[in-house]
């Protein structure tokens, strides 16, 4: 299990395969088996990658224990093809004054949805008195929900997003990748690439080939990504008439 900060954790409970696996599937296509990887599989995985011959990572699986804040896991749970989710529900259990210990940022100035530097200590100071003022208060009356027999399922509308909850979270190997590729980028939110750092590190963990798969995977996509960012500087902002 990984610890993540203050925010929660990941713990890898199943993994069913190997990158073995998954060159081992590509190769069925044409009758052919291996018993260990060389770099002639890495080859292969490179092949698969660049060609987007996706099924055969999808022949491996991961399950995962998350405990985590529910506004990281509202970004995570967009990840669903590949994917299988299981959460801690409201309506049986009463939730905890468990929050999201936070370190605020600044908004960034150029980036609409992103953040910039963390905040003065003096400011830190204020913005932390604010939020664990605001998150008991919030349980509290909760909790007085509760009291008066008020349900469960209607007493939680009260809590904020930065409540912890946990989940069971199953995915493909192809799912995972995607994941990675999108949840370390420097775009993503600073506490989902937190998590996404530990999930990498779980379902590599004692697994050089996997690692390596995993490597060669964000080293291609990023490449990609690079190679249509030039395309797109040299178009220009001109449209391109197909037509003619």
């Amino acid at each position: 299990m990984i610890e993540v900060g203050n925010l929660g954790s990941v713990e890898l409970t199943m993994k069913a395969g190997s990158a073995l696996d998954v060159v081992n599937a590509a190769r069925v296509s044409m009758g052919k088996r291996v018993d260990q990887m060389t770099e002639r599989d890495v080859g292969l995985l490179r092949y698969l990658i660049v060609n987007e011959h996706t099924s055969p990572f999808r022949h491996v699986f991961f399950t995962f224990h998350l405990r985590l804040p529910i506004f990281v896991l509202r970004q995570w749970q967009k990840h669903q093809i590949g994917c299988a989710w299981n959460e801690q529900s409201g309506r049986y259990v009463e939730f905890k004054n468990s929050f999201a210990k936070m370190v605020f940022r600044e908004q960034s100035g150029s980036v609409k949805q992103g953040s910039a530097g963390e905040l003065s200590a003096e400011a830190q100071f204020a913005t932390q008195a604010i939020y664990r003022q605001a998150v008991d208060f919030s349980h509290s009356a909760y909790e007085r929900l509760l009291e008066l027999g008020v349900c469960k399922e209607q007493a939680r509308t009260l809590l904020p997003l930065s409540l912890m909850t946990e989940c069971v979270w199953s995915c493909s190997l192809h799912a995972l990748l995607h994941f990675l590729d999108l949840r370390l980028d420097g775009h993503a939110q600073k506490e989902i690439r937190d998590f996404a750092q530990a999930v990498l590190s779980e379902a590599v963990r004692d697994d050089d080939d996997l690692k390596l798969c995993v490597q060669i995977w964000l080293e291609l996509k990023r490449k990609q990504r690079a190679l249509a960012q030039e395309i797109k500087s040299q178009l220009g902002s001109e449209p391109i008439n197909t037509l003619s």
